[in-house]
């Protein structure tokens, strides 16, 4: 399970000295000075327990536009930093089954019970309420190949909630967890990594109950661009694709445009291109195209 990471100091900071700090040193979070650094500067600042509303006050009284820059991540995140070298800030806001925007979105809306992985670090702090629960789980990422319906080699580790001021260390493509909604409204406090290779690194669901992998969470832009393209038409974008299929070192990519390529064929152009794929060489691919090609003989 993510790694808890026990600091006593009292001290407090303001969040302009926070990101100063993490600016001025990075934070790369497979170096564990580095890591211990950037958790100092975040407990300092889960002690300063007035900084967050005070600056939810402060964006409301500047109008709609600023608040919506604020949660530009998400509905539920205000973000506490700009793109920094190698990370940035987020605050979370994690409701209980009482709140009203609960009731309104439904659960999926938050990702409560949602198994899944991250393919960055991030340290996360209780800063407010009584904390999200998890149940936690391990495995080995480079083990499974990332296919729909893979056995994921998931290994139950407990359930245990991020009560206030705990501070941990969830890691890349080790720690999965499946987040159930806390008793009454919390906040939590993250220092994410943002690495240059983390785009072509999956983040995967999971059914725990099966044990298999169900989806990729993370897809990126490039490729909702590349199935844009070739869905509209273009013989450059095909051609593209074809050659991402081929060649890209991102295996994922390489699924990404041959599904683009069977988008705009026939049932048997599909087959055909599939069966093709079951050769790519690539684990992932081949384990697609087989079952692409077993669905298309059951429809």
């Amino acid at each position: 399970m993510p790694r808890v990471i026990e600091l006593a100091d009292q001290a407090r900071c303001e969040l302009g000295d926070c990101l100063a700090a993490l600016e001025a040193e990075g934070f790369n979070a497979f170096e564990e000075e580095s890591l211990l650094h950037a958790a100092a500067w975040l407990r300092k600042l889960g002690n300063n327990r007035e900084f967050l509303g005070n600056m939810l006050l402060d964006e409301l009284k500047q109008g709609a536009a600023a608040a919506e820059e604020a949660s530009s991540y998400g509905p539920q995140v205000v973000m506490l930093s700009g793109a920094g070298r190698e990370f940035f800030m987020r605050a979370n806001f994690w409701p209980s089954v009482d709140e009203h925007m609960f009731r309104a979105s439904g659960k999926s809306a938050f990702s409560y019970e949602l198994p899944h992985d991250h393919n960055f670090d991030f340290l996360t702090l209780g800063y407010f309420g009584p904390g999200y629960a998890s149940d936690y789980y391990e495995y080995d990422y480079g083990a499974v190949a990332g296919a729909v319906g893979e056995q994921a080699g998931l290994r139950f580790v407990e359930r245990a909630t991020l009560d206030p001021g705990k501070l941990m260390h969830y890691r890349a493509h080790v720690d999965v967890h499946s987040q159930l909604p806390p008793e009454a409204l919390s906040v939590s406090i993250n220092v994410m990594h943002a690495g240059g290779a983390q785009g072509l690194l999956d983040q995967y669901l999971f059914d725990v109950d099966k044990d298999q992998i169900t989806g990729v969470a993370s897809p990126g832009g490039s490729e909702v661009f590349l199935r844009v393209a070739v869905g509209l038409g273009g013989e450059e974008a095909r051609d593209l694709a074809h050659s991402f299929a081929g060649s890209h070192p991102s295996d994922r990519l390489r699924l990404v445009a041959l599904e683009a390529q069977a988008g705009v064929l026939d049932v048997e152009g599909r087959d055909e291109l599939w069966r093709q794929a079951e050769q790519s060489g690539s684990r992932l691919v081949a384990l697609e195209a087989t079952r692409r090609r077993r669905e298309l003989a059951l429809a």
